[in-house]
């Protein structure tokens, strides 16, 4: 293995580009905290230092391709025993600026995917024209949809936010539809939940054209969308990191305007006399 890099660095790069639950994620943050130490403790030891079970310590090992936890121990103890035990401080980053750094790198590399913006001009054109334009956000995806849905209220006459599971979001799909909703936007984030693909199932069937802000091209709802929008989470913390997914969200909002520059003008204005004359904001 490279030598170069701290021990927690190394060490973080045995996980690097793995999909892991939340619980294993809290294993893999564990031991990259205790980067120095962790290869020499047992799984029971591990599983206390990261507060979960032991079986979940092995079903971790197993995910990352080792038969079970002693060979996850030996590919660790090759990792802290390839270089200079340098910890953080000698790094000169903590545990939490490695993951900000990295979150940079993640959005240079999206930036540089996005050298050709056709496909994301050709999307906001979809959603700009659809009447109403359904946004579908479940579970972890709900943040970022709920924000996108915010600003393009003040752009689009009618912004259905979808989400709720469960028989009504069925329900909202169809009144959508018979109200004149041609697309789509659906936003679907890891760990993907099954009543999100469903309701792209339901929306494409309905005759509704899907666009799917997703973190990967090869993600179930990229392939069950009729245009895919790309755009990595980060995965250095227990829970994923959704700066790719927001920053293109916002792209998405700006194609939207500059698809429809006069109409979206007119309504930003007559939302800043309602604003002022509502007094919505503070001075």
């Amino acid at each position: 293995m490279n030598g170069n890099g701290s021990v927690a660095d190394r060490v973080l790069g045995l996980f690097e580009g793995a999909r892991l639950t939340p619980t294993q994620r809290r294993i893999a943050h564990a031991l990259v905290q205790h980067a120095a130490a962790t290869p020499f403790l047992s799984a029971a030891e591990v599983a206390e230092l990261a507060g979960v079970s032991q079986p979940s310590v092995t079903r971790f090992a197993v995910a990352l391709g080792h038969p079970g936890y002693p060979a996850l121990r030996r590919e660790l103890r090759e990792a802290v025993g390839a270089g200079p035990a340098d910890g953080p401080a000698e790094s000169g980053d903590s545990p939490a600026q490695r993951a900000l750094r990295a979150e940079g790198d993640t959005l240079y590399r999206l930036a540089d995917q996005l050298g050709d913006d056709s496909t994301i001009a050709a999307a906001a054109r979809l959603l700009a024209a659809s009447r109403p334009l359904p946004v579908l956000g479940l579970r972890a995806a709900g943040p970022v949809a709920t924000y996108f849905g915010y600003f393009a209220a003040k752009i689009h006459p009618d912004v259905r936010l979808l989400d709720e599971g469960g028989s009504r979001l069925t329900d909202r799909l169809d009144q959508a539809r018979a109200a004149g909703a041609g697309a789509m936007l659906a936003v679907v984030l890891p760990r993907y939940p099954r009543e999100a693909l469903d309701a792209i199932r339901e929306a494409s069937a309905a005759g509704l054209t899907v666009v799917a802000l997703t973190d990967s091209p090869v993600s179930p709802a990229a392939d069950l969308a009729d245009v895919a929008l790309p755009a990595p989470v980060g995965t250095r913390l227990v829970f994923d990191l959704h700066t790719g997914p927001m920053a293109v969200a916002m792209l998405l909002l700006q194609a939207m305007c500059d698809a429809a520059p006069e109409d979206v003008q007119r309504r930003l204005e007559e939302f800043e006399h309602v604003a002022s004359r509502r007094q919505i904001f503070a001075p």
